[in-house]
This record gives C-alpha cells, sequence and structure tokens, in this order.
C-alpha cells in the first residue's frame, strides 16, 4: 500500500470525498463571452469562491473570497432554513455554495452567514453586502432578470430590497398566529423527494414574482434531541410520514407592488407541487396527485391566476419526475419526457425526440429550440446531447463515462469525469476553441483499478475490486458496497464512485458493487420491478450477483462475506444479514430505514402505496430482527451507526430495530452519532467511521 492509501480515510474526510477543488455551478453569459462559477482554492479547503472565466481567452478571475470580505464571523453562522436546505441538497462546502445572476450576466447575488452580497461580474467585482436594514437571517436571496430588485425569505417571509433605492420591504408574509406558514420555501417533500429546493420564482420582466405559500400545521410534529446535551431543547421538525398529511402547498402571483393573485388549480386532487417556473408565455407547473400516478402540466394566466391543463401523463404504477421537464422552447413547444417503448424519452409536444436506444436522466437547458440534456446508451455512463425538434440528437460528449453541462450564446461548458479522470470541465465556444477550467481537487494517488460486469441473468451492472496484490488461488473474504435503491447508482465509469471501494479492498476483502433492480438508467420496467416490495427484489438482486461473481473469480471466499451501506443501502446491509444469514455473515447498517412507515410519503407511497398492507411488512426489517435466531437462520454479526441530529431518516429507525434485536436476543452493536445529520462532513466523523467498519468486519469475517 502506498502512503497516501493508508491515510485514504484522513483524506476522503478532508476533502468531502474530493469534492473540494472541483468546478461547478457553472453560469454563461448570454453572449456566450465569459462563464462564471464556484471553486474553493484548494481540494482541502471547503470555504467556495465566485469564479469567472474568459471564453476568449480562457483567462480565469477570482470575484469573491469569502475569507476577504469583512463583518463575516470566522465560522459560518446560518440560519436554520439554509441548514435545512443544504441538508436536502446534501452540500458539504461553505462561502458561497450557490448563487443567481440577472439576465445580462453581469451581476450576482448570494448569501453568506445569513447576509445577502452582491457582486459586478463585469469590472471590478466589488462584493459587497446589502443593506437590508434589521432583517436577519436572509435565505435564498435572488436577483430578478432586469438586475434591479433582491428577493429573499427572512423570517418566513419574503422581502424584497431595491438594488438602487437600497430599501428593504416585507413583500408577502404569514398572518399573525400563522406559526407554521411560510412563503418562499420549499416544503420537506418537494426539497428532500422532487428536486425542488426553491419556493419563489422571477417573472422575466422582473415586475412579479410566483410564490410558494406553505402550511405545515396538517405536518406531524416530531422532536429530535441530541442526547449528548440534555440541556437544550429537542429540536421540533415538521415530517410528513407516510400516510400521514403533507403540507398545504398554495401558490400566488405577487407583483412588486403587494398585489396577490392566487393560482387557481385542484390542490386537494394534485397536493404535490412537482416543478414550477415562470418563461416568456408565463409560469409554468406541474402538480401530481398523492399517488402519483399521474402529472400534469399546467399554464397559469398571470393577470387572472387561472390554469390551463397542457399535458397528463399517467402510468398505472407511477410517473417518474425526471429533472428539468416539464419546460418550453422560445416558440412554446411543451418538451416533456415520458416512458415509451421501454426507455425514457423526450417529446417537443407529441412529437419524439429521442429514440429508443437513449435513456433520458436530465434536461439541462434550452435555448431558443434547442434542448440540452443527458441521456445514457448503457447504464453506467451518461452523454451529453443536445436536440432540436426535427432533427437527430447531437452528442457533445464521449459515449462513456459521466458527463454534464451548461449552453449559452454558443459557448458550451462541459463537465466530465470517467473511471481514469476526476471531475473537471472544460470550455468550447462557437469556433471550437476550447479552455480547460482549472480544477485544484486533491488527486489521491491511486487508481480504483475496478473491473465492470454485467452479472447474471438480469444482466446485473456490477463492479469488482481486488485487493491489490491478490495471489492467485488464495481466498479473500467478500464484502458487498452497494446502495441498492432507487434512484440512484453506484456502478458507473466514474473514478471518484470507486474510491472508497478500492480502500476497503486493500485491507484485505473483494469487494463487489451492484445495482440492481429500482436503479434508474435501465429503463421504466427495471425500476418499476420493486413497487411493492422495497426488500425482495433488491436483495435476490445483490445474492444473484454474488454468486454470479464468484463464477468468474474462484478466489472469492463464499463463507465469509460482509455487506454495509448508508441510507437505502444500510436498510439493505441490515436486511441481507436478517434475511439471508445462509449467504451473509456480517453487515454495518448506516442510517437505515428499518420501518417504512417512518420514513416520508412521496418516496415511500410510491413504492409502497399508504401504510398498513402487506408491501410494508414484507419490506420492513423490524419484525425479522424480532425471530429469536435458529440453527437454520443464525444470528450474524451487525453494527449499526446513526446520527442523531438527522432529520431525514430519523434515529428512531435504529432504536426500534436495536429494540427488536435485543428482545430477540440478538447481540450487535450500536454506533450513535452525536450532532450528525443524514451527511457526515465532520472530518473525526467520517475519518474514523470508515477505519471502524473495517475494524468490525475484520473481526466478524476473520479477515
Amino acid at each position: 500500500m502506498t502512503e497516501t492509501r493508508d491515510w485514504f480515510p484522513r483524506l476522503h474526510a478532508r476533502t468531502r470525498r474530493f469534492s473540494l477543488g472541483v468546478p461547478r455551478g457553472f453560469a454563461i453569459a448570454p453572449d456566450g463571452s465569459r462563464a462564471t462559477f464556484l471553486r474553493s482554492r484548494s481540494g482541502t479547503d471547503p470555504v467556495t469562491c465566485l469564479w469567472s472565466i474568459d471564453a476568449v481567452t480562457g483567462a480565469e478571475r477570482l470575484l469573491v473570497d469569502p475569507a476577504t470580505l469583512p463583518g463575516l464571523p470566522g465560522e459560518e453562522d446560518l440560519p436554520a432554513a439554509e441548514r435545512a436546505r443544504r441538508e436536502r441538497v446534501r452540500e458539504q462546502a461553505g462561502g458561497v455554495v450557490g448563487y443567481t445572476v440577472d439576465a445580462a450576466g453581469e451581476r450576482a447575488v448570494f448569501a453568506l452567514s445569513g447576509r445577502p452580497f452582491t457582486a459586478s461580474l463585469v469590472g471590478d467585482p466589488d462584493p459587497r453586502p446589502l443593506d437590508v436594514g434589521d432583517v436577519e437571517a436572509v435565505v435564498d436571496p435572488r436577483i430578478d432578470p432586469t438586475g434591479t430588485r433582491v428577493a429573499f425569505v427572512a423570517d418566513r417571509a419574503l422581502h424584497l430590497h431595491g438594488l438602487a433605492s437600497g430599501r428593504t420591504t416585507r413583500l408577502v408574509g404569514p398572518e399573525p398566529g400563522e406559526d407554521d406558514v411560510s412563503f418562499g420555501l420549499a416544503d420537506f417533500a418537494a426539497a428532500e423527494e422532487m428536486g425542488r429546493t426553491r419556493g419563489f420564482w422571477w417573472s422575466p420582466d422582473g415586475d412579479a414574482l410566483l410564490v410558494a405559500r406553505v402550511d405545515e400545521s396538517p405536518v406531524a410534529r416530531w422532536h429530535i434531541a441530541d442526547p449528548a446535551h440534555p440541556d437544550r431543547e429537542p429540536a421540533a421538525v415538521r415530517y410528513p410520514a407516510a400516510g400521514t398529511p403533507n403540507a398545504r402547498v398554495q401558490l400566488e402571483i405577487v407583483t412588486v407592488a403587494g398585489d396577490r393573485t392566487p393560482i387557481v388549480r385542484d390542490a386537494e386532487a394534485f397536493e404535490y407541487v412537482a416543478t414550477a417556473g415562470w418563461d416568456s408565455r408565463g409560469p409554468l407547473l406541474s402538480v401530481q396527485p398523492r399517488d402519483q400516478r399521474e402529472l400534469r402540466t399546467l399554464a397559469v394566466d398571470p393577470g387572472t391566476g387561472a390554469t390551463t391543463v397542457l399535458h397528463a401523463e399517467t402510468d398505472p404504477v407511477w410517473v417518474e419526475n425526471v429533472p428539468g421537464v416539464p419546460a418550453r422552447t422560445a416558440s412554446g413547444a411543451l418538451i416533456r419526457a415520458a416512458d415509451s417503448g421501454g426507455a425514457r424519452r423526450l417529446f417537443a409536444d407529441d412529437e419524439v425526440l429521442t429514440g429508443p436506444d437513449l435513456q433520458v436522466r436530465e434536461v439541462l437547458g434550452i435555448e431558443d429550440e434547442t434542448v440540452l440534456f443527458r441521456a445514457s446508451v448503457e447504464p453506467t455512463s451518461v452523454g451529453l446531447y443536445r436536440v432540436t425538434p426535427g432533427d437527430a440528437p447531437e452528442a457533445l460528449s464521449p459515449v462513456t463515462g459521466l458527463h454534464s453541462g451548461v449552453a449559452a450564446g454558443g459557448t458550451l461548458v462541459r463537465i466530465s469525469q470517467d473511471l481514469e479522470t476526476a471531475p473537471h470541465a472544460v470550455l468550447v465556444t462557437a469556433e471550437g476553441a476550447q479552455h480547460a477550467v482549472a480544477g485544484h481537487a486533491l488527486d489521491p494517488g491511486f487508481s480504483p483499478a475496478v473491473a465492470l460486469h454485467v452479472l447474471g441473468e438480469r444482466e446485473l451492472r456490477s463492479a469488482v475490486l481486488l485487493p491489490s496484490g491478490q495471489v492467485p488461488g488464495a481466498k479473500v473474504p467478500v464484502l458487498l458496497d452497494p446502495y441498492g435503491g432507487p434512484h440512484s447508482q453506484r456502478v458507473l465509469r466514474s473514478r471518484n464512485a470507486h474510491l472508497t471501494s478500492r480502500w476497503f479492498a486493500d485491507q484485505g476483502f473483494a469487494v463487489l458493487v451492484t445495482d440492481g433492480r429500482g436503479s434508474p438508467g435501465r429503463g421504466p420496467e427495471f425500476e418499476r420491478a420493486i413497487h411493492g416490495d422495497l426488500a425482495g427484489p433488491v436483495l435476490d438482486d445483490q445474492v444473484d450477483a454474488l454468486h454470479a461473481a464468484a463464477e468468474q473469480y474462484p478466489d472469492l471466499d463464499l463463507t465469509r462475506v460482509g455487506i454495509r451501506g448508508w441510507s437505502f443501502g444500510g436498510y439493505l446491509a441490515a436486511l441481507a444479514v436478517l434475511r439471508r444469514p445462509d449467504v451473509f455473515h456480517a453487515g454495518v447498517a448506516g442510517a437505515p430505514v428499518t420501518d417504512w412507515a417512518l420514513y416520508d410519503t412521496h418516496y415511500t407511497e410510491r413504492y409502497l402505496e399508504m401504510p398498513g398492507g402487506e408491501p410494508y411488512r414484507r419490506s420492513s426489517i423490524v419484525d425479522d430482527a424480532a425471530v429469536p435466531p435458529t440453527e437454520q437462520r443464525p444470528h450474524r454479526p451487525l453494527m449499526i451507526v446513526h446520527g442523531l441530529a438527522d432529520d431525514n431518516v430519523v434515529a428512531a429507525h435504529t432504536l426500534r430495530l436495536s429494540s427488536a434485536l435485543l428482545a430477540a436476543g440478538r447481540a450487535h452493536q450500536v454506533l450513535p452519532l452525536s450532532g450528525v445529520t443524514h451527511m457526515t462532513p465532520q472530518e473525526v466523523v467520517a475519518e474514523n467511521l470508515l477505519l471502524l467498519q473495517v475494524r468490525f468486519l475484520r473481526d466478524a469475517l476473520g479477515a
């Protein structure tokens, strides 16, 4: 092992999984002359700065460095709503982690420690705070397209600040007594499960906003305590558990003068607002009923609030929300995604834009009539494409690897990674000139040396990593390292995706990673195979992949098999050792969902429908834990890890599982993490979690 690999856990933690220093968050000026982006100064610096790059010369310029701005606390002091927003999007860095620009691309607005700032993107950046008077704890400041006003949320109300006048007004907010009402913020279900983290949207002319009013009073109040600090009040959160009420989301048009027009829609029948926006033709929404078997696209008349159904997509199981759609081209063609012919395809109105060979993943943007999108030919890779109605899709990246991008004014920024290279960005001009955007991410100093396979009759995409220097014929214990659930993949042509698995391999394990049924990129039928059962198909696929891998790698010791995972992967790890102790001999379950009735509405009900039926019973693992072990079904060592401040998968999941295990006489380990949420960004915690898992697995498997 190299010295770098010996210190991998610390590097992995300090670099936030080698993500610090990677350029991201690109925005291109309308004329294509330059682009702004986010990047920290080094691979270990968690403070993100705002930069620009010139499309002609490729010269980079530092626009905003939070460390140099006066008046900021040494450590970020984030408002509670901003902490929640970052938790929902899994943001692990600090500094300028988000920004908005005006339509001309000349001015940016962002927040630091709850204060709004502005900076020029041309000439002298002159970053400075906005004087918003006694308004505190600002969240999500957004500049209007004309560059004259900034809207932001503070104290659950939407405020307006005039850049020329310097005047700040409370535009719309809750009335006295409406303690559970907010304006301009996303509800939990939208932010955590639908990818909608915003609650207000500017009109193109900057004269009005589309605003969400969120009433959380119907949602159950849960309390998250920190047992390490018994003197502190438990944090009260509104959590919409499966089968319980969601927040009531209403929408309205609010002018900058304060006039309000409610949006007329059937919020009882279609309670989920999946997407919202405002283009040149007016506001555009997509809404879903509770069972998610329909997705309606609604056009809004901003003058009256009346809505018109532009399209309704239905499915007997569920309709998938594809990021970036619905949206409209300049001519008004509705860009949408729908499942057809075994593929997820793009449509412009009723015209099919993509063939059955592409699985559409995401729409990144629309410029005039051209749609920029991501799609897969093969599930382990995601390519970058563009298409115009009437023409065939054009590939803008290699077929293999992971690619994304943004385009405007003839300039394209492409962000790419593959098994050999870390995430990196290149700016491509309309004339074909290319400029690499500098990346400061730390190199781990080794290659993952991963072999990708298609295993078993279901052609499961899998990755195998053997210990370095493995001697043929020497048996080696096996460690499964999956996520295994919907909406996520682990088996990708990405170097960084396999670094942790490589480190585990070099601790003496043959590591197997498999994406089973429910994971994206394989088409609608593969994704929907878990409907009604989140346990059986995913566990069967892990077992089948293990046996198929052992046929190709005879050195895999099937008498010593461990499994580890986090979140759904943690659920899968606990499920494996409880239901298939004949296959799995030890497990590490991090932040596991153990009782699906405790998880949120939008996610859980999509797969298991409403609580109380057979799908919940067969998908829960608490009942499995309560069964005493027998000679035929022996107990296996299990370590359960959970952050006590987790407001996504609350610690009650682990506590209920532990109680059931104890009642059945099943010995196990529980590692509670005080102050840790569903993420583990704290360096010491993240580093030692890897080391403790290795020690546990070595002891349990005799490695």
